[in-house]
């Protein structure tokens, strides 16, 4: 299977497009040891987020690592943020930009065009398929597209990045009052940006459609709000019992917002 997914019964589908580590071996052979590692990955998000099948929220989290193939990119290649750094579908380096192929391997135009097919469009199909459920059976769903990344990252931000980080496409994406309740139970102390550097990629903007009830939000997250951020990577639990109290209220507002 390309993907992870559970459907769940109320109108809240959360989206973890950068949470795979696989990589098949064909493309792994092309690789540099920066790809092994796999850095730029959202670490253990599944993991922190594991309270949804308790309020039975849908999940869809990607199994092909994003070196593989970026799910949350357009189909087109667009930059989604012009004048600005950024990473593409299939990326060749990393955030600290490592080469992720060796000389003369990276894919070209067929070899993208092919993981588009193979990887990316099973996880896209997926994810239409549960919205149009979801809004079939309840007249309007939230979208909620999860990810992490490093606090720091100097290529495509200065300083250190705000710990949570809400993106609505500049308010295109989903009604004021979704942003509005879920900001409001973003407490604990953690420092708060919406539509600053991170306004939502590919999938929030794509599918949020507040006119036709899909209301899409993305949260990008600080990965030092619950993670070692240095190799290997280590899932910290004394961080993450602090954020996820806030995490699951913001979850439940908008949870509660839709279906009121």
């Amino acid at each position: 299977m390309d993907y992870q997914f559970k459907a769940g019964s109320i109108p809240l589908l959360v989206s973890m497009p950068h949470v795979g580590t696989d990589i098949p071996g064909d493309v792994l052979a092309a690789m540099t040891p920066a790809a092994v590692d796999r850095q730029d990955t959202d670490w253990h998000l599944v993991r922190l987020y594991a309270f949804l099948g308790e309020m039975g929220a849908s999940v869809l989290s990607a199994r092909w690592s994003r070196y593989v193939i970026d799910l949350n990119r357009p189909p087109e290649n667009t930059n989604l943020y012009p004048g600005q750094d950024t990473t593409g579908l299939c990326p060749v380096d990393t955030f600290h930009r490592e080469p992720l192929y060796l000389p003369g391997r990276a894919p070209d135009e067929a070899e993208v065009q092919r993981r588009l097919q193979a990887y990316w469009k099973p996880y896209h199909d997926q994810l239409r398929a549960e919205l149009d459920r979801l809004l079939a059976l309840h007249g309007r769903v939230v979208l909620w597209d999860a990810h992490s990344i490093a606090s720091h990252v100097p290529r495509f931000f200065e300083g250190k990045l705000p710990d949570l980080n809400f993106g609505t496409a500049d308010g295109k994406s989903c009604a004021p009052g979704l942003t509005e309740a879920v900001v409001a139970r973003a407490d604990g102390g953690y420092t708060i940006a919406v539509n600053g550097r991170f306004k939502g990629g590919h999938i929030t903007r794509f599918y949020g459609e507040p006119a036709k009830g899909i209301h899409a939000i993305q949260l990008e997250m600080c990965q030092s709000t619950y993670m070692d951020e240095d190799a290997p990577y280590g899932y910290r639990e004394d961080l993450a019992s602090q954020v996820r109290q806030p995490l699951r209220a913001m979850m439940q507002a908008a949870a509660d917002w839709v279906r009121a």
